[in-house]
């Protein structure tokens, strides 16, 4: 309203000026000139703003269309368990392959209705931050054997390396959310065989880097940037709400810290490095 404002009065100084200094050519040109310009950048920063905004529009409509898919898919699974176990004699281990299936669909739906909670959280500056010291190879380690238990993974399918003892300052179950959801990305955006690496050591005297890589799709270079944006997901990828990563950057920003990714490529994995102040 203010810029379209704007634009009408300069419209209107512009026809006023016509009239008042007709028979001063020079200025008459001079504030022409002046008001044709910010006329036109009006007009390109109002283009600018709406393109911006139909984006954004974009993206929420994509993020309603994956949580109301990662909503109702393990829904409608639960159900048609549930209802077959209702209708009919089914064996025992037949039940407990069922209730093994809709498990899974409840940590599913769980894990979904957490991340929307957690990017809402992200959101809240005030929110109070409880901080503690924090052995480094723990946390990492929870957060693996998680993952692990999720996908029902073999101990070779996520290699861990040890050698370095590690302590940091920070929100423990915050941080544990931003590796397990690399730790996630990287299993999910595997292919045929999955396959993770996951390394800490020190960076330099004030900082940690902890390495997480995957022999997975890889990302174009043009994305690895994009990647990090709120209901941003890669195009045919794996299904998703396109919160995590958003949520992982907001965690480490508010830990004065650092993330982002590095792949050579489509075909060539991917690695997320997360650097953190080290606790001196």
């Amino acid at each position: 309203m203010i810029l379209g404002i704007c634009l009408i009065v300069l419209a209107v100084a512009l026809n006023v000026g016509w009239i008042l200094l007709n028979l001063r050519e020079v200025a008459l040109m001079v504030f022409g000139i002046i008001f044709f310009a910010l006329i036109i950048t009006g007009l390109v920063l109002n283009t600018t703003f709406l393109i911006r905004e139909i984006k954004r529009n974009e993206q929420q409509d994509a993020f309603l269309n994956a949580v109301t898919h990662e909503l109702k898919t393990p829904v409608a699974s639960i159900k048609l368990y549930l209802e077959t176990l209702k209708s009919r004699e089914v064996a025992a281990p037949k039940q407990k392959e069922f209730y093994d299936v809709m498990l899974k669909d409840c940590d599913r739906l769980l894990n979904t209705v957490e991340q929307v909670l957690q990017a809402s959280r992200t959101r809240e500056h005030r929110r109070l931050m409880d901080f503690s010291t924090i052995e480094l190879n723990e946390l990492l380690g929870e957060a693996i054997e998680q993952i692990r238990n999720r996908y029902a993974l073999s101990d070779a399918a996520i290699e861990f390396d040890k050698t370095n003892q590690l302590c940091i300052k920070g929100d423990r179950n915050e941080l544990l959310i931003v590796f397990r959801n690399l730790v996630d990305n990287a299993v999910k955006y595997s292919e045929n065989k999955i396959k993770v690496f996951v390394t800490a050591k020190d960076l330099d005297e004030k900082r940690v880097e902890i390495r997480i890589k995957d022999a997975g799709r890889g990302i174009p270079s043009n994305e690895l940037k994009r990647i990090f944006g709120r209901f941003y997901r890669l195009t045919g990828k794996a299904k998703g709400t396109g919160l995590g990563l958003f949520i992982v950057q907001s965690i480490v920003k508010k830990h004065s810290g650092k993330v982002f990714a590095e792949s050579d490529g489509e075909g060539f994995g991917t690695t997320f490095v997360v650097q953190l102040p080290k606790l001196l």
